[in-house]
């Protein structure tokens, strides 16, 4: 044991005295190990409070930060283009394309025409002949036994020109060539004819064959006139049985429509260099007012 302790002596004394303990110095983050720019510090300090966020000023933001308005990324709103205006009033001559008749027309049921003449506004054709005109039936009515016309009305609702362009229409019939005797109130409904004239024509007719029967049957004035009732009664009974003329709008018949409303067309699609050009459809016979067989 003594032996150990000198070793260790003598040791020591060859070594030399122990310098003394240094401090040891903090060493400088790494630059892999620094914070990114603007980024707070980590705090070894769980308590501590930690800073507000600030911007470049060095000025502290206080609550959420401001999101992007939508509105600023949107594009601007198109501007409307140059309108041209057919006014009110404005008479458009039309053809029409399927026939129509109280005998059957409903409520509801399609009438198609087109344009004959071109409408031209400034100097410009803005409605070429040839276009699209649709609507319907807004009443049908058929005519009575006794009294009461048949009548037909109509309202138009669109139009459509020959380059596919579409507007709303607000339009009625001011008059109609048929062929037959309807005529068309400020309303523009088509009332058919009363058929008067050819009422009294055959209840003169039947008149005058009772008259003649009765007569020839009994040789006397007496049977004339018993015929004659006879025949009269006949006669009034037939017209009484059946119904007034209808009102009809066969295929090729012209109609005058007249706007109620000005309707506004864009300047960019009206641009037409020629008056445009109609179908070739044979216009409605002449007719006369017939009363139908069928009294139902």
């Amino acid at each position: 044991m003594v032996l150990s302790l000198t070793a260790a002596r003598k040791a020591a004394a060859q070594d030399g005295p122990m310098a003394p303990a240094q401090p040891v110095q903090p060493q400088a983050p790494k630059a892999s190990e620094q914070p990114a720019s603007g980024a707070p510090a980590s705090n070894p300090d769980p308590n501590a409070p930690v800073p507000a966020p600030s911007d470049a000023s060095g000025a502290e933001k206080s609550g959420p930060a401001p999101t992007d308005n939508p509105t600023l990324t949107q594009p601007p709103k198109a501007t409307p283009g140059p309108k041209i205006t057919v006014p009110a009033g404005t008479h458009i001559p039309l053809v029409l394309h399927n026939a129509v008749s109280t005998r059957s027309a409903r409520p509801g049921d399609p009438v198609y025409f087109e344009t004959l003449f071109p409408i031209m506004i400034d100097g410009k054709v803005v409605i070429p002949a040839g276009s699209y005109i649709s609507g319907e039936i807004t009443e049908s009515k058929r005519p009575g036994r006794v009294k009461g016309r048949g009548e037909l009305a109509m309202k138009l609702t669109e139009l459509i020109l020959p380059n596919a362009y579409m507007v709303n229409l607000n339009a009625v019939p001011s008059n109609a060539g048929s062929g037959g005797n309807e005529t068309t109130d400020k309303e523009g409904k088509i009332i058919a004819d009363s058929n008067k004239g050819s009422d009294i024509g055959t209840i003169a007719k039947t008149t005058g064959a009772g008259a003649g029967i009765g007569g020839l049957a009994t040789q006397s004035a007496k049977g004339v006139g018993i015929g004659a009732g006879i025949g009269a009664a006949a006669g009034l009974a037939a017209v009484l049985l059946t119904r007034g003329p209808e009102a009809e709008l066969p295929r090729g018949s012209t109609v005058e429509a007249v706007i109620n409303r000005s309707i506004l067309l864009d300047a960019d699609k009206v641009q037409f260099t020629g008056p445009g050009q109609a179908s070739a459809l044979a216009g409605p016979p002449n007719r006369e007012p017939v009363r139908s067989a069928n009294p139902f």
